[in-house]
């Protein structure tokens, strides 16, 4: 009886400890920036603004003139088509749609234009110098310390209380667009507060004043923010949120907080909370978000380690940790080619990625893989020349400050014919003509699909075999309505329907017994633990092995009882011919793929989804198809048996 009154009484005590105890066994928690030295040694390191700051002061035209070169003549050009802009407002009903619809856009597009036309005058004036779009910037400065939050609708419910999300006056809160706003500003203050003066000292106080309410002292007076990782809930994911926001805010601190005492109190806390994210990371460092995420991830990371190794002249860095190298090298790994990607979760499968912040990142680990592959993005694609943040002051100037070395660099792709990440349990393996990724894990990752055990396959770079991805943003995407979104069922993934049961989502929800033979190129795993226990299945072994010649897949499978026909789905991106019972024909590009099935256990259905979603139909254009296996009877033990071909 005292035993079980222990357990009673502390349950929450022993779930908090199991939690930990799992990540201790995984090498975890790292701590790693909170090992470089405590607020103490913070403090002692931080150097002044003038000795850190690489970029010149806005008077010093002639070193602008060459910090900028070809850009500067773009830079001005862009910004004129500003100079007329009329600015928006974001109304009040704009952020009541999200209750009413769910619609995230209608108020963010009006936001994002007038943070686009900010940004380009501002980075124009720093080109041309001679004050010609300096109005038209104070009065979209001047716009934004005006409105009552800079916190998108979609992210109000940070606020306490605040269920209907629309913003509340009395509370400041710290998303990941307060963090961009404040970030900017603060970068505008800092180059252009002289200037500003000239017009009215109000502007500039204004400026410090509303950064100092909704950044500085928010994030000092609270531990409450899910992405700082401080909660004790072993339930609580650390994802891209936390490096994204921790970047913005160290650059914020950095740039206006002028007590010494008070900067190292923030510079330490951002590294409490970063330490957060990367004992988050596992240690194969694969971003389980996918490859486009990858930019706010591990690039955030990238962005605010490389920011506190200069405001501490390198006396606080991790650079030369493996983990930190294996996160840069995943957006390497992860790329197909002529544009595709691997896409788990809600990536997408269009982009290599930002060339400029990749080659910084592989420069900074010591990546020659990183360096090469982002001067073979910019030689496959010359927009990957401009900057591409809009946002993000600091990714801008150091895009410019480091381009000319991205192009002077020989352009290479990896050369590695497979890469497993053992703790994600992502594998991605190619040969000449096919490159498959396929993933165990479970169903609680971040942006999370239910897609335990599913894969992709690209044959000559084409898409054939296919994860769609996500449609645009809308409330249900991240409520509870999440997994009522097609695009996030297990039955719209390259998986089975077992007993008529899809997976379901939660960590509970998991691969077992997944592991990668390379001598093969042969990946296994128990997909059973991620379906109900109502779908009565024991044991459901997937078996991919690739060869020069075909993808073979597996499915040895062990069930309590029969209740439907499995159903096994392929989602594919080509129309599907059945050419004749057993052959399914795929043509795409002028290639033609095969799947092989065995006609005598399965029927054939094949269901057309259109894509009215523009964020789906941009990738893939108007259709995806979904081939469906239907088993003619259902036996408690059982095998398939399917091989896919490039038919030559």
């Amino acid at each position: 009886m005292n035993l079980l009154y222990f357990f009673k009484r502390n349950c929450v005590l022993l779930c908090l400890l199991v939690w930990i105890t799992g990540r201790v066994q995984a090498g975890e928690p790292r701590n790693l920036l909170q090992q470089q030295g405590d607020v103490n040694f913070v403090k002692k390191v931080l150097l002044a603004k003038e000795k850190w700051m690489p970029y010149p002061a806005y008077r010093d035209r002639n070193a602008w003139n060459l910090f900028l070169g070809d850009y500067k003549q773009e830079l001005i050009q862009e910004g004129e088509k500003y100079l007329t802009y009329q600015w928006l407002i974001v109304k009040a009903t704009d952020y009541l749609e999200y209750s009413r619809s769910g619609s995230r856009t209608i108020m963010e597009e009006p936001f994002n234009k007038n943070l686009k036309a900010i940004s380009t005058l501002f980075l124009a004036e720093m080109a041309e110098g001679n004050k010609r779009f300096m109005d038209q910037l104070i009065n979209g400065v001047f716009a934004l310390c005006e409105m009552t939050t800079w916190s998108l609708s979609a992210h109000l419910s940070l606020q306490q209380g605040n269920n209907k999300r629309f913003p509340d006056h009395q509370q400041n809160i710290i998303d990941l667009f307060v963090g961009d706003v404040g970030s900017m500003l603060s970068w505008i203050h800092y180059f252009l507060k002289e200037e500003f003066d000239k017009e009215n000292k109000l502007i500039s106080e204004r400026i410090r004043f509303e950064i100092k309410k909704r950044v500085l002292d928010p994030y000092m007076e609270t531990d409450r923010f899910w992405w700082m990782g401080f909660s004790t809930n072993p339930s609580q994911l650390v994802n891209n949120w936390n490096v994204w926001c921790n970047s913005n805010v160290l650059q914020t601190f950095a740039l206006m907080e002028e007590d010494q005492e008070k900067l190292a109190q923030a510079v330490y806390k951002t590294m409490r909370s970063v330490d957060r994210f990367i004992n988050y990371v596992h240690e194969d460092g694969a971003c389980e978000e996918g490859p486009s995420y990858w930019g706010h991830a591990a690039g955030k990371l990238y962005d605010y380690l490389q920011f506190l190794h200069n405001i501490t002249g390198g006396q606080i860095s991790i650079f030369h940790e493996p983990l930190i190298k294996n996160m840069g090298e995943y957006i390497c790994r992860s790329y197909v080619g002529n544009g595709w990607v691997v896409n788990f979760a809600d990536a997408t499968a269009r982009g290599g990625g930002d060339a400029a912040l990749i080659y910084r990142y592989g420069k900074a680990v010591n990546s020659k893989e990183m360096t090469a592959f982002a001067s073979y993005l910019i030689k496959e694609s010359r927009d990957n020349l401009k900057p591409k943040e809009f946002r993000d002051v600091f990714r801008i100037l150091e895009s410019i400050a480091h381009n000319k070395e991205v192009i002077n660099t020989a352009p290479s792709l990896p050369t590695a014919s497979y890469t497993w990440y053992p703790q994600t349990e992502f594998l991605y393996v190619k040969n000449v003509h096919y490159f498959l990724a396929a993933k165990g894990g479970h169903n609680n990752e971040s942006h999370n699909h239910n897609d335990v055990g599913t894969f992709s396959l690209y044959v000559d770079t084409i898409p054939f075999f296919v994860d769609a991805g996500v449609g645009t943003y809308m409330r249900q995407t991240f409520g509870s309505e999440r997994y009522s979104i097609w695009t996030m069922q297990s039955n719209y993934h390259n998986l089975p329907t077992i007993n008529g049961f899809a997976q379901l989502n939660g960590a509970n929800y998991k691969s077992s017994d997944a592991r990668f033979d390379n001598r093969y190129n042969r990946f296994s795993l128990d997909i059973s633990k991620a379906y109900p226990k109502e779908a009565a299945v024991k044991t459901w072994y997937r078996t991919y092995t690739l060869s020069s010649k075909e993808l073979k897949i597996e499915d040895a499978f062990e069930l309590t009882t029969t209740k439907q026909p499995h159903i096994i789905n392929f989602l594919v991106a080509a129309k599907p011919d059945t050419v004749k019972k057993g052959i399914i024909s795929l043509r795409k590009e002028g290639k033609e793929v095969i799947l092989h099935y065995p006609y005598q256990q399965f029927d054939v259905e094949v269901d057309t989804i259109e894509l009215t979603d523009k964020k789906l139909s941009s990738v893939w254009g108007k259709e995806l198809y979904r081939i469906k296996l239907v088993a003619k009877s259902t036996h408690i033990k059982g095998k398939y048996v399917y091989t896919i071909q490039k038919n030559k």
